[in-house]
């Protein structure tokens, strides 16, 4: 069977069902709105500030931030303010003999200033997306053309050192997301023949062991998993161990909200959604032909006040699209100045009270060259040469905003004494239990995640992201050591064969990354 009719018969399996429609959104339409001093086209009321820009220091903190910011997320810091940690895509083909990639953090206070920054992973490379943990670990996701692609715990605060888990698979990592339910990591593979695989750890927070399976759909959309038997891909790639497995050529960003993963694949274009529950699969929209507003899919994230999931796109217009739970698709953001052109939106995340989006232009111009913050990394003089990445912030009136209860207050009753008999009176005591709401798991008929309502959730409960992270995590550091090497692997050590080919293919890739002027591609590409 050739490549081609494979694709074909995979991609037959899949169940269209109602898809998610143009329209203008919850925050209305930004034609004829005016880019900002940033250079962000925003909805009224939505303002924006550049967080960080590589090769420059980090506010006041001296640190200076990493080239080509990718995959990105918060944690809650426990006192009103979080940490946002975010990915370096430096691959390992761009500096040979060393890995120049890892992952970088911002802790901000409780009003959005800038505390301190710092790097939380050395020594790893190509670290694409990847995915918030509900034990407040940060999972780094290596995209790797040659050697190993693997998967990082991170600790956001920078305290533990990150651990790799090869027994999570070796690949093209993209993206993660964790089911806390279930107890299940669902990671996501940048390759046209890339698979969806659903990770099952032995001893659940711990990932240093367990069961790697990938998904299979059947012609009414019922989703199967079956087992990989060498995630370690030593001599056939775990996409090819599993027959009849379900094809998501070009895997992105992967999301988990209310029972459900959300997920992009960016050369058809197409979002879709598994409810865990039902394990049902559903294809929420499809983009295939340039389909407008939604092209160029990419990362994703989930505003969890309201359901909307948010899609960056790499390529297209670079926009970041709103996708509702009422299923209307439009533009939240855009970036028309040509000289992020050549380059993609990566990350977007909220911070935990979710009035602030987070997102990069990956290649967006700096003020230095990429030599001069790595000397292997020669892309010449301007315009090229300033393709360092830049971090926005966009702060403004999210629908699904947390608004923190206000603080208990104790009212003291004072006692009156008279000429006549004193009588003290007790204030009546009320006590109302906070209304309970019950909200349903996903229809694979939704065209985003179910939410209860579609207007601003502003009472809603605490907000869903990771609180203050652990002080340790996860025990993996000696699975990881005895895997180690010098090789192309990030520090973990799985050893791969590669041939002239593999090579070639890196080194188009390469120029892929200077050159490249939007739109999808079939191959791995950066993001």
């Amino acid at each position: 069977v050739g490549a081609g009719t494979l694709t074909s018969a995979r991609m037959a399996s899949a169940k269209v069902v109602d898809e998610a429609q143009p329209g203008d959104g919850p925050y209305g339409s930004l034609e004829g709105v005016e880019p900002d001093e940033n250079g962000l086209v925003l909805p009224e009321g939505f303002t924006s500030r550049i967080v960080a820009i590589g090769g420059d220091p980090v506010g006041d903190t001296g640190y200076e931030w990493h080239l080509f910011p990718d995959g990105a997320a918060t944690f809650d810091d426990g006192e009103g303010g979080w940490y946002y940690t975010c990915n370096s895509e430096v691959f390992n083909f761009l500096t040979p003999g060393e890995q120049r990639g890892g992952v970088s953090a911002i802790h901000f206070d409780a009003d959005g200033e800038i505390l301190d920054a710092y790097r939380i992973l050395e020594g790893s490379h190509s670290n694409c997306a990847g995915g918030v943990t509900p034990w407040g670990a940060w999972l780094s996701c290596e995209e790797a053309y040659i050697g190993a692609g693997l998967v990082w715990e991170c600790d956001p605060t920078g305290v533990n050192e990150a651990v790799a888990h090869p027994a999570m698979g070796n690949w093209a990592h993209e993206a993660a997301a964790v089911d806390p339910v279930d107890e299940m990591v669902y990671l996501t593979e940048d390759n046209p023949e890339g698979l969806l695989y659903r990770y099952t750890p032995d001893a659940y927070p711990d990932l240093s062991s367990g069961t790697l399976e990938a998904m299979l759909v059947g012609d009414d959309g019922s989703v199967t998993w079956a087992a990989v038997p060498d995630p370690s891909a030593a001599e056939t790639p775990t996409r090819e161990q599993v027959p009849g497995a379900f094809l998501t050529p070009g895997g992105e960003g992967i999301w988990y909200h209310d029972g459900s993963i959300w997920f992009t694949t960016k050369t058809d274009n197409r979002v879709h959604a598994v409810d865990l529950r039902a394990q049902q699969y559903t294809l929420i929209w499809d983009g295939t032909g340039d389909r407008q507003p939604l092209t160029g899919v990419d990362n994703i994230t989930v505003e969890e006040g309201s359901g909307d999931l948010f899609v960056a796109e790499d390529g297209g217009n670079l926009e970041v699209v709103v996708i509702t739970p009422e299923g209307e698709v439009a533009p939240f953001c855009r970036i028309p100045d040509p000289a992020h052109e050549s380059s993609e939106i990566t990350g977007p995340c909220f911070n935990p009270n979710r009035n602030r989006l987070y997102f990069s232009s990956q290649r967006g111009p700096g003020n230095k060259l990429t030599r001069d913050v790595i000397e292997a990394i020669d892309w010449g003089d301007a315009p090229d040469g300033l393709a360092v990445g830049v971090t926005y912030e966009v702060t403004g009136p999210f629908r699904g905003e947390f608004v923190p209860p206000p603080p208990t207050t104790t009212t003291t009753t004072t006692t009156t004494t008279t000429a006549a008999p004193t009588t003290t009176t007790a204030a009546p005591t009320t006590t109302t239990a906070a209304p309970t709401t019950t909200t349903a798991a996903p229809t694979t008929t939704t065209a985003a995640p179910t939410t209860t309502t579609a207007a601003p959730t502003t009472t809603t409960a605490a907000p869903t992201t990771t609180q203050a992270p652990t002080t340790t995590l996860a025990k993996a550091a000696q699975t990881a050591a005895a895997a180690s090497d010098d090789g192309g692997g990030g520090g973990s050590g799985l050893v791969v064969g590669i041939g002239a080919a593999a090579v070639v293919a890196a080194g188009a890739a390469a120029l892929a990354l200077r050159n490249r002027r939007g739109g999808s591609e079939g191959t791995d590409e950066a993001g």
